[in-house]
């Protein structure tokens, strides 16, 4: 599982946990807390209707009372009121009045006039100066249906002359509980969505960084390195300078291992050369082997500064991470890198047909005319005698081709991979080699002016080499 998908699982599982262990407690104390409330209103009415019952009951007749007779007014008389979405139709109060001995004199409900509810806690309390209270279901096979009683003394003085009891059903709250419990589980999945949205931004976020920072590996490993990534994080910053500190390290040790390699490779023939031509010289040969050998070891010796040089240039120019980009006008640059090699076309009679290119690059003038020679030069060295060379610019929105096709023998399959490798050659017709690092200069260059260069052989015959370079808007 992925490091992302790991920490959003992880960070979502505590939100749940934490949002469900508070959801329980929320929704368990809702009823309760309902509840808790009905039973202080209940308290406040009947003691308000117990002052109000005393003369109902003083008077012998209570079941003819004002209290019966508001009662009364009040059933007959439906009302409409919409509290908060929840529609009251209807009193849902029972009263009920008991003597001193828990004899009802009246009920609101008509229902319970002159039964003994001495043994109920309400009434059984309450006559005892005692808070009296209870809950009790209408149907016992139905737990919903419990009626909640709170009663108030009826006193004359300090005399306890009667009970009043007001109860309230349960389910009377129920539309108020559920329509909390809804919003509060609404509120919860809210919660969680805008927990589940914030978990993947910074998971995505995170993933962002990692994937910079894998990417900025992988360029390394494919030997293409590229600038340090910002990644937004003390920790992942630290981690990618330790893997760009060790890439400097790595790169530089392998430099200079395969520079010291090629270096002894490339000068052991040109040094064996020079050595067995002064051997030939100290013994004082006559005057024309004299001069054969010493144009030798001139050859040789020019062979091995053009190898120095060329291996300095590269070396700067690897070094080197961004340039400054102007535009090239590609015409008279397809111009300037032909005529300068107008020589060593004529040497091998070789036509040079250049495209007319009304196209602008965005590129580094210097780098460019040395890429384009390199190519150019290879070019000239595989194409035959009285052979072609064609040079032409290909564009779209975005980017401009440069292509050199020649007409020589191509590349043999098993040298495709490797031919843009430092020092890596092929034999010209002569039976020399270059010293390999032209097209690893070109690589290097394409590179820089973050391009592509590639080399493919021609279903005709020859080589078809193209540079891409950004086009130069203006």
């Amino acid at each position: 599982m992925r490091i992302g998908m790991r920490l959003l699982l992880g960070y979502f599982l505590i939100v749940a946990v934490a949002a469900w262990f508070v959801l329980s407690i929320f929704v368990q104390e809702i009823k309760p807390g309902v509840r808790r409330a009905t039973e202080g209103t209940l308290i406040d009415t009947a003691t308000l209707l117990a002052a109000l019952a005393r003369d109902d009951v003083l008077s012998g007749d209570p079941a003819h009372g004002r209290l019966a007779k508001a009662f009364s007014h009040l059933q007959n008389r439906p009302f409409r009121a919409n509290i908060s979405g929840i529609n009251k139709v209807r009193n849902e109060y029972h009263v009920y009045m008991t003597d001193t001995q828990g004899k009802v004199l009246f009920d609101s409900a008509n229902k319970a006039v002159g039964e003994d509810y001495s043994r109920w806690n309400d009434v059984w309390l309450t006559l005892r100066g005692q808070y009296g209270a209870r809950s009790t279901p209408q149907n016992p096979d139905d737990p919903e249906s419990t009626v909640m009683y709170v009663a108030a003394p009826i006193t004359d003085g300090s005399n306890i002359i009667g009970v009043l009891s007001v109860g309230k059903p349960n389910a009377a709250m129920a539309p108020v509980i559920k329509r909390s419990e809804r919003r509060i589980l609404w509120a919860s999945a809210i919660l969680l969505g805008i927990a589940l949205v914030i978990g993947v931004g910074m998971v995505w976020w995170i993933n962002r960084s990692i994937a910079r920072l894998a990417r900025y590996a992988d360029s390394v490993t494919e030997n293409q390195p590229v600038a340090l990534p910002e990644l937004g994080s003390s920790e992942l910053r630290k981690l990618a300078q330790a893997l760009e500190s060790m890439r400097l390290k790595l790169e530089g040790k392998n430099y200079i291992e395969q520079y010291v390699y090629a270096l002894t490779h490339e000068l052991k023939s040109p040094l064996a050369a020079i050595r067995g031509a002064a051997e030939i010289l100290r013994e004082g040969p006559p005057p024309d082997v004299v001069a054969r050998f010493t144009g030798n070891i001139l050859t040789q010796n020019a062979r091995m500064q053009a190898l120095v040089e060329t291996l300095l240039r590269q070396a700067r120019l690897e070094n080197r991470q961004d340039i400054a980009l102007t535009p090239v006008a590609v015409d008279p640059l397809l111009a300037q890198v032909g005529e300068a090699r107008s020589i060593q076309l004529a040497a091998k009679n070789i036509s040079l047909h250049i495209s007319p290119s009304p196209f602008v690059v965005s590129a580094d003038p210097e780098l460019l005319e040395q890429a384009l020679g390199n190519l150019l030069d290879n070019a000239i060295d595989f194409t035959p005698e009285q052979g072609e060379i064609f040079l032409k610019a290909d564009a779209d929105a975005e980017y401009v081709t440069l292509l050199i096709c020649d007409t020589g023998s191509g590349i043999p399959d098993f040298a495709l991979p490797r031919i843009f490798e430092r020092f890596y050659s092929l034999p010209r017709e002569n039976g020399h080699k270059s010293s390999g690092l032209g097209l690893a200069f070109v690589s290097e260059v394409a590179r820089l002016l973050k391009g592509e260069v590639a080399l493919k052989n021609r279903p005709e015959g020859g080589v078809q080499a193209s540079l891409t370079l950004h086009r130069h808007f203006t």
